[in-house]
């Protein structure tokens, strides 16, 4: 879910690209989630708030959790949280848990909500790179929409075929 909420932040901060990385160090015991993207970012005034719930660009409410609920998680699970951003580049937002700590929200399934996340944004392109210890999976839209040509991103059949493949990926680098 912190995944869904601060991509969706992207998405209203006007991103055409945003990348999606998640390393995971077992040797270094750490979780590392970094969603950066080329936006029309913050300005310095907004930076400084952006961790308090009731700071928010929203109208249709007058908080906004995604940040101060990563920030708490990646703090409960002796970890820590960045953000940066500079008005009219984009945002890296990017948290990090310590790996085996029991107070860690788990990963989920992170390839349902890659895939969601591109068949809903099809107009987005989107980068996810996962890695584990020394192994590599990456994902990018821009590849994919190059290969399939005419047939669209977001059609129901190449939904199922995305979820299985980023799937098979990532059982690869977990379980080689």
């Amino acid at each position: 879910m912190h995944i869904l909420d601060i991509v969706q932040n992207s998405i209203s901060g006007e991103a055409s690209l945003i990348e999606i990385i998640i390393n995971e160090n077992l040797l270094k015991n750490i979780l590392e989630i970094k969603i950066q993207d080329n936006g029309k970012g913050m300005d310095h005034e907004m930076l400084k708030q952006v961790e308090d719930p009731y700071t928010t660009t929203r109208t249709t409410r007058k908080v906004g959790m995604g940040i101060p609920l990563l920030k708490h998680s990646a703090e409960q699970s002796n970890g820590y949280l960045k953000v940066n951003s500079e008005l009219g580049v984009g945002t890296l937002v990017q948290a990090a848990f310590k790996h085996d700590h029991i107070d860690r929200p788990p990963l989920g399934d992170i390839a349902g909500t890659i895939v969601l996340l591109v068949a809903a944004n099809p107009e987005i392109d989107f980068k996810y790179i996962h890695s584990f210890n020394d192994k590599k999976y990456e994902f990018n839209t821009q590849e994919v929409k190059e290969i399939l040509g005419d047939i669209k991103i977001s059609d129901p059949k190449i939904r199922g075929f995305l979820k299985e493949m980023i799937t098979e990926n990532l059982n690869d680098i977990y379980f080689l």
